[in-house]
């Protein structure tokens, strides 16, 4: 625990309700920000029996929280805990993707490098509050540490399949050449150590539609999970079948 000070921008959420998961929604709350935090990435998680959902979200540039939401999923409660914590991108995790298996909580995050991808991290509990075990990278046949060119949103099993686990993943590049990958993550770490070398300033290194690329053109890659253990894996498929599972 600890006070809650500003990150010096503001990021706010706005929460809907229905009745129905397809709709109509309606506008219950604006300008949430939980804990008094602007909130990166996040991923909301509920507890099949009682109904007691949670909030996972990275406090920007710093580490990974848990948050207690209230009865009715529109706030959080106060009660809280940190996980992940890093001095500085491209380190921090962000992009938590959490699911059960095995009486196992499972969460996959990625690093911080903007729309360029990084290397994604696959951590275990027995709590929705931790203490979190980082495993390691999930994507062992991929060299150039890109998670395959994209950055896993969320991840859900199959409801009719025993143990078919699908990963959802963000593409925001799908043209950019992984060999690009580790100049790139060189040069946010440098740049956010303070480095006084002059390659750390990335927009004088790379091209501006990188930085701030079209985020039109970005592309979403589905692929199944794979366990060894309490590990998993995300293999490669240039194409697969749901069918192909039991």
């Amino acid at each position: 625990m600890g006070e809650i000070t500003g990150e010096g921008h503001t990021q706010e959420s706005t929460v809907l309700l229905a009745d129905d998961f397809l709709g109509p929604y309606r506008v219950v709350r604006t300008g949430l920000r939980p804990l008094g935090m602007n909130a990166g990435d996040f991923d909301l998680a509920v507890h099949p029996a009682d109904g007691k959902a949670y909030y996972y979200f990275e406090r920007i540039h710093s580490e990974l929280i848990c948050a207690d939401l209230t009865d009715d999923h529109t706030d959080v409660t106060g009660h809280y805990s940190t996980h992940f914590p890093h001095p500085h991108p491209p380190y921090v995790r962000e992009a938590p993707a959490y699911f059960t298996r095995g009486g196992l909580h499972y969460l996959i995050t990625s690093g911080t490098s903007g729309y360029f991808p990084n290397r994604s991290e696959v951590a275990v509990a027995h709590s929705y509050h931790g203490p979190w075990t980082v495993l390691g990278d999930p994507y062992p046949d991929d060299a150039f540490g890109t998670s395959h060119r994209s950055q896993i949103s969320q991840v859900f099993k199959h409801p009719h399949k025993k143990d078919l686990y699908i990963a959802l993943a963000d593409r925001w590049l799908p043209g950019l050449a992984p060999e690009l990958n580790q100049r790139v993550q060189e040069g946010i770490e440098r740049r956010f150590s303070g480095a006084p070398e002059p390659t750390a300033d990335i927009p004088a290194s790379f091209p501006r539609e990188l930085l701030d690329p079209d985020a039109s053109i970005a592309d979403y890659g589905w692929l199944p999970l794979r366990f060894d253990g309490d590990m998993t894996f995300v293999d490669w498929h240039d194409e697969w079948r749901i069918e192909d599972w039991d």
